[in-house]
């Protein structure tokens, strides 16, 4: 794979500047071919984008270098590239040749130098930059897009070598910045001497016989379509034709934007037609082109132009209802970009990795019209009918938010595979989904952080109505819908960055209305947005409403929202937190925004900025991302220094909102079993490091986070204890260069019995934190809290429900005494044990790990013992009849093949309690009585154990067994 700059991905433009200054690439020989012995290839830096103009030392220039073949994807397919990005191979260096000059030359012929063996694979372009040796300077088209050089076959050809033309990926369009009365010089050259000649507009200007070249000079006297063939005859009767087009236009029509006509997309009744309208200050021209005008800019594809200059804007009739069609805008006769405002993108580049089950019928990229991404616009396109029309949201103050990435999450990458999960997401006992984001971005394996369209969804994982389609069964189910939405930046891909950019500096233009040339703030990535301008204020405002109100979205994840800001500070990372009032002011106006789209819809901020302005905007109503991971694996891995983890406590900051949403774990930070079992504590008795240990003491994390006052969130597979480091390779190796590498989906750990475990008690906790009839214990009592030490409390003295929490992070045996809001009997929530208490305070000990939720009531029946998904007809199965045991149970299972078999039961931290039965067993049913007698207090104490079969076929099925 090649490597290019953020700015190139789908950003090739068909355009050539009618100039009498040099191209910056020139060749010899002028038709090369497969068999050219010699090619030399000289490039100069002052044409093109100017990248190594002036570039010193000038030894310092190297090639980055390879080939368009037949069996290339398209502009960005480059093939058998020679050198790596930013290296000084000697090979790739170009010397110089003069000032501002550099040469490059390949000797014995092209297959041989590329390494082509494949006899059916033939060259059609040699694709080829010139940059410095740290790639950091780099010479290309004026556009900043790729340098083609035609590679021809054998045989006799015709080039039009004038007016000059960049040499681009396609270049039978021209567009040429010409005006009516200018004169243009024609010329052409042939492979060989033949009978030439030159039409212009349908007339033939200009004839030489038995030439290798021609040239006319024209005087431009009509606006339109221009059409320019160089014809050559050669000797042996054959005949090559090259032909250049470009359209004259006059100025833009001025004329306001009709009633009811805003920026963006607007599709009439009736179906046929659409009004486009576009933000484009400072341009003198646009026209719109695509599949409705055969990709040609022709009179009625200009668009009008605004009184004030700001807005362009056309009418497209003549569509027919529910078809697509593919377009983009080409701006001042020069740049082609796709449409900012479009709902679906085409992307010639990754469209082709998208199955066909993700997304049905996706419309082919009209690759010979186009290059670049192209917008679409559907009139008629089908509504989504939605089902759960009265989904009321979560309080905010008790949202208990699930993180995923899809592409992490689900081995089919897709919403409609992601709609599946939702039992088990509802099971687990969350309330709030929050995706990672799923707007258009760059590439297909991503993170989503590098967005380019902010209205579409990105089809690589599914259309709109899937999308649509997850957000109603999740509203079905009770369960809210976040989006994390990325607007502190935009990728070099977006049209916001294409139309306004300084190709020499490579980034935004000071001309641009919606990005800084430079980012205000550190850490960022991308071109910041400048949210206090008019132009990123309505694209923002724009963005809200369509997906709040198209898709229903119950609120925003805000992504680096600290960086909303234009108070200039791009390098220090300490003051960027100080308190900013125009930060504020943006904020403020957001969340207004969103309140007046959709009232009580979630503004949630990835902000980390000074207490004092967190505060101000969680008064205002938004809420906070409020990070524990550090402290809480510190506890979990048994040290006790920064081990308190109350700083996810919004009372612990001196608020009065609990708007603070605390986490162990998020798509940023280290996982906390990764941790636990590589660096965690150890003595010679007890080790975090050993695994079943490791998850106990995720249980015991677990049941903290979800018991604290405040809402919540976790990521994904934390209740099945995800053992993968964050920055986990492909191979398995940890590398931090490997963060953002896909990671696996861990499904199949429902079917180990101690993972399984850790799920029961985040669903049995989270079932205990959203019950509606205890919300109040979590959102507005008084609570009190020890969580310094390694014998950790909680106490809540609700109402409707009183809740004490005790817990020992050490690695050795703790005491404390411990004050309970009453005396009588206590429940422990999880394993069904209690405690009667004469005293309000308690001495208490603890084993390393050990760990209570008591409550004031019995809840034990409302306990979930079991996640197993419904058990097969066609698997071997196990029952446990009564469960919990009275004065015997009977433990039944079934075979289907003979089979060694081992069942015996487990506690909580893994350890073998008793052994059931050991040995061969045929197919069938069986059945093992197991008197209570059997199970004296000497081997089980009161509390939730697991009955494991296994067998020497695979087979691993857990029970929970319930002993009291």
């Amino acid at each position: 794979m090649m490597r290019k700059s953020i700015l190139l991905i789908g950003f090739l433009v068909l355009q050539s500047i009618w100039t009498t200054s040099r191209a910056q690439l020139q060749w010899t020989p002028s038709f090369i071919t497969e068999n050219s012995s010699s090619i030399s290839i000289k490039a100069n830096a002052n044409g093109g984008n100017k990248g190594l103009l002036g570039y010193t030392p000038a030894s310092d220039v190297y090639v980055h270098i390879g080939v368009i073949t037949n069996l290339s994807s398209g502009p960005s397919g480059w093939k058998y590239v020679k050198y790596d990005w930013g290296t000084t191979t000697p090979g790739a260096n170009a010397p110089s040749t003069g000032v501002n000059e550099w040469t490059f030359t390949i000797n014995g012929g092209l297959r041989s130098y590329f390494g082509i063996t494949n006899s059916n694979e033939k060259i059609e372009k040699i694709a080829i930059l010139f940059r410095s040796g740290n790639g950091n300077k780099v010479l290309r088209n004026d556009d900043a897009s790729d340098m083609y050089i035609p590679v021809y076959p054998a045989g006799d050809f015709i080039r039009i070598d004038e007016p000059i033309s960049q040499p681009k990926y396609i270049r039978t369009l021209q567009p040429l910045n010409v005006k009516l009365g200018d004169k243009l010089a024609i010329a052409a050259n042939a492979s060989s001497p033949a009978k030439l000649q030159i039409n212009y507009n349908g007339e033939t200007t200009a004839t030489a016989d038995g030439s290798s070249s021609i040239s006319k000079e024209i005087i431009v006297n009509k606006g339109g379509t221009q059409q320019i063939i160089a014809q050559a005859t050669f000797t042996n009767g054959s005949i090559h034709k090259d032909t250049i087009q470009f359209f004259l236009a006059g100025n833009a029509a001025i004329a306001s934007l009709p009633t009811g006509i805003s920026e963006g997309i607007t599709y009439e009744a009736g179906d046929s037609s659409a009004y486009l309208v576009i933000h484009a200050p400072g341009k003198n021209r646009i026209a719109v082109i695509g599949d409705f005008n055969n990709w040609t800019e022709n009179e009625a594809g200009q668009m009008n132009k605004t009184p004030d200059g700001n807005y362009f804007w056309t009418r497209i009739t003549g569509l027919k209802s529910g078809v697509e069609y593919a377009y983009q805008y080409l701006i001042d006769g020069s740049l082609r970009v796709a449409d900012y405002n479009t709902e679906k993108v085409l992307d010639p580049n990754n469209d082709g990795f998208i199955p066909s089950t993700t997304y049905p019928n996706l419309k082919s990229f009209p690759k010979d019209k186009a290059s670049g991404i192209v917008s679409i616009l559907q009139t008629g396109k089908p509504a989504y009918a939605w089902k759960a029309n009265n989904f009321k949201r979560p309080d905010k103050r008790n949202l208990i938010i699930y993180e995923l990435l899809i592409r992490d999450f689900l081995a089919n990458q897709n919403f409609q595979t992601l709609k599946d999960t939702i039992p088990y997401l509802k099971k687990l006992g969350v309330n709030t989904i929050q995706l990672m984001p799923v707007t258009e971005f760059e590439g297909n394996l991503s993170w989503g952080y590098n967005p380019n369209f902010f209205f579409a969804v990105d089809k690589y994982y599914g259309t709109e109505q899937a999308l649509k389609a997850f957000i109603d069964e999740c509203h079905a189910q009770g369960m809210a819908v976040v989006l994390d939405m990325v607007m502190n930046h935009a990728f070099g891909s977006s049209p916001v960055a294409q139309m306004y950019w300084d190709s020499i500096s490579n980034k935004p233009s000071t001309s641009n209305p919606w990005l800084n040339p430079d980012a205000k703030h550190p850490y960022n990535v991308g071109y910041d947005f400048n949210h206090e301008s008019t132009a990123t204020k309505n694209l923002l405002n724009r963005m809200i409403r369509h997906w709040l109100i198209n898709y229903k979205l119950d609120g925003f994840r805000w992504d680096l929202s600290k960086g909303f800001t234009q108070t200039n500070n791009p390098n220090n990372v300490s003051a960027w937190g100080n308190y900013d009032a125009s930060r504020i002011a943006t904020w403020k106006r957001i969340y207004d925004t969103m309140q007046l789209v959709s009232n009580g819809s979630y503004c949630i901020l990835e902000h980390f900025a000074d207490n004092s302005e967190e505060k101000e905007l969680a008064d205002h109503g938004m809420m906070f991302w409020g990070n524990g991971n550090y402290n809480f694996n510190q506890a979990t891995m048994g040290y006790s220094q920064d081990a308190d983890f109350s700083g996810i406590l919004h009372s612990k900051r001196n608020w009065q909102q609990p708007h603070l949403i605390g986490y162990m774990e998020s798509h940023d930070e280290e996982r906390l079993m990764y941790k636990n079992i590589s660096f965690g504590n150890q003595s010679v008795n007890y080790s975090t490091r050993d695994s079943n240990t490791a998850l106990q003491r995720m249980s015991q994390a677990a049941a903290f986070w979800s018991m604290m006052p405040g809402p919540k969130m976790m990521w994904q597979f934390g209740e099945l204890g995800f053992p993968f480091s964050i920055n986990t390779c492909g191979n398995g190796t940890v590398n931090s260069a490997c963060r953002l590498d896909n990671k696996p989906p861990v499904w199949s750990y429902l079917n180990n019995p101690f993972k399984k475990s850790l799920f029961n008690k985040y669903a049995n906790l989270l079932k205990l934190r959203t019950n509606p009839n205890f919300q109040n214990t979590f959102t507005s009592t008084p609570f009190t809290y020890d969580l310094s030490s390694p014998f950790k409390w909680l106490q809540i003295n609700g109402d409707s429900l009183k809740v004490v929490v005790i817990g020992n992070f050490d690695i050795a045996a703790r005491t404390s005494t411990i004050n309970f809001p009453s005396t009588g009997t206590w429940y422990s929530y999880l394993n069904g044990t209690s405690i009667n208490l004469n005293s309000t305070s308690s001495s208490m000990t603890l084993e390393p790990g050990e760990f209570h939720v008591y409550l004031n009531r019995n809840l034990s029946n409302t306990i979930i013992t079991s996640v197993s998904q419904p058990i097969s007809p066609q698997t071997d199965q196990l029952t446990i009849i009564p469960n919990p045991i009275h004065e015997s149970t009977m433990i039944g299972y079934k075979l289907l093949d003979a089979s060694q078999v081992d069942i015996s039961i487990y506690d909580n931290q893994g350890r073998i309690v008793k052994e059931i039965m050991r040995g061969f067993k045929h197919a069938g049913q069986h059945q093992i009585p197991l008197p209570k007698s059997q199970l004296s207090s000497k081997i089980l104490g009161n509390g939730i154990y697991y009955v494991v079969l296994k067998t020497n076929k695979g087979t691993l099925i857990s029970k929970q067994l319930l002993y009291h």
